[in-house]
């Protein structure tokens, strides 16, 4: 069972649909038993940094969080707002993040040519280690499409923990991952089968 931690802010159904037509059960819950019963967790969400850190605060939910995936390394994916959310810290509010990943988050420059937000679909290039991607890519295709909107982008300190990047004007960590824990800043839940086939990655080879 894959839990989807439910703090109010993320497209919860979308995800957990997604997830149901790869064949995984998936469930919506803020309840800290449940995750710590589930076999992986998906940390979703939109909007501003503070208010995601805020909602994760007021639902009780940190410590258990932290528990499985520090302690108990259980397979969790952060999306969008959830992947940013892994981080130490963000540009766009002054509270800080999970720490998880070595990484703070940054906005896109303002510039004339490219509108901020990043809205729409674009593609994908998985980063390679010793000739192989992350297994959050396996199996897919080498430069899959995914729907991405934000305004802020994760900087990394250590390029071992980019699984993928994407180019806006400049280059960006489109994926985050160390060990147990992946981030993706798009949607995979709105960006059909290349979306579809990293979730089933992630039910199967997390």
């Amino acid at each position: 069972m894959i839990a989807i931690v439910d703090i109010g802010v993320g497209n919860l159904g979308a995800i957990k649909n997604m997830l149901r037509k790869v064949g995984a059960a998936a469930q919506i819950t803020d309840d800290a038993e449940a995750i710590r019963a589930a076999d992986k967790i998906v940390l979703p969400g939109v909007g501003a940094f503070d208010q995601g850190m805020r909602a994760l605060a007021a639902s009780g939910l940190t410590d258990v969080l932290n528990e499985q995936a520090l302690d108990a390394r259980k397979p969790i994916l952060g999306i969008c707002l959830g992947a940013q959310m892994l981080g130490r810290k963000s540009e766009e509010g002054t509270l800080p993040g999970l720490g998880w990943i070595d990484m703070d988050v940054v906005r896109f420059p303002r510039e004339r040519v490219l509108k901020v937000p990043h809205m729409g679909w674009n593609t994908v290039s998985p980063a390679k280690v010793d000739g192989a991607g992350h297994p959050m890519f396996g199996g897919g295709a080498a430069e899959p499409r995914f729907y991405f909107v934000h305004s802020y982008f994760m900087e990394c300190d250590r390029a071992e923990d980019v699984a993928a990047t994407c180019d806006y004007g400049r280059r960006f960590a489109a994926a985050v991952a160390r060990g147990n824990i992946w981030g993706v800043q798009f949607h995979p839940e709105k960006s059909h089968k290349f979306g579809a086939a990293l979730l089933r990655n992630f039910a199967e080879n997390a």
